[in-house]
């Protein structure tokens, strides 16, 4: 395979887009953020890389707390919004139709209408000189009921994740190459995962009705 070289850059691609709730009641704000992922596990730690010179960049270095909400390609639209739109002119919330909602822990609001919304907690802050990372510990997740099967399995695959890539959004394919371990997995195995994930689908347009 024949390469062609490039300079350094910023090319670690697909990446995770999501929407990063921050502030209060009183001035709240939404960014759009890929740079973004899981660094932890036990404690869950993440993170989330802002520029300095971003709205929420103040919000989020006064409060300590941020909600990183999940995005899908129904909320394409209004992911691209908050991202391109800055918090110092307009309420991104009344703009896009976004509904905030409270969380448990933390003071700043989840989105509503995203499936899957992480309350975290700055840990730390790595000072760069394009971004600060703000680093921080995962309080509390909540996820869509709707996402659940009977056995209480989150199934993330119905809800159509959307991601980021080279400056474009993609939604992630229905059905998954493989599941962790699925290179050495036997025959017997493989057999029984297809099943239930029949069942599950089943199960889920079921509970759409």
């Amino acid at each position: 395979m024949t390469k062609r070289v490039l300079k350094p850059g910023t090319m670690l691609n697909p990446l995770p887009v999501v929407m990063v709730s921050c502030g209060s009641d009183k001035e709240k704000n939404i960014i759009t953020i890929a740079w973004t992922g899981i660094i932890n596990s036990e404690p869950p730690i993440t993170y989330v890389s802002v520029r300095k010179n971003r709205y929420s960049h103040q919000m989020i270095s006064e409060s300590g707390e941020f909600v990183i909400n999940l995005t899908t390609e129904d909320l394409a639209k209004v992911t691209d919004f908050c991202g391109v739109k800055s918090g110092r002119d307009i309420d991104k919330f009344k703009e896009t139709g976004l509904h905030p909602q409270a969380a448990e822990i933390v003071s700043c609001p989840m989105i509503s209408e995203s499936p899957v919304n992480l309350e975290c907690k700055v840990l730390e802050v790595k000072e760069y000189p394009s971004h600060d990372m703000f680093i921080a510990e995962i309080v509390k997740v909540h996820a869509d009921e709707r996402l659940f099967d009977e056995k209480g399995r989150i199934c993330l695959d119905e809800a159509g994740m959307l991601s980021y890539s080279h400056g474009e959004y993609f939604g992630l394919k229905r059905q998954p190459l493989g599941k962790f371990g699925y290179s050495i997995m036997k025959p017997k195995t493989r057999k029984r995962i297809n099943r239930e994930k029949a069942a599950r689908k089943t199960s889920q347009r079921r509970k759409r009705g």
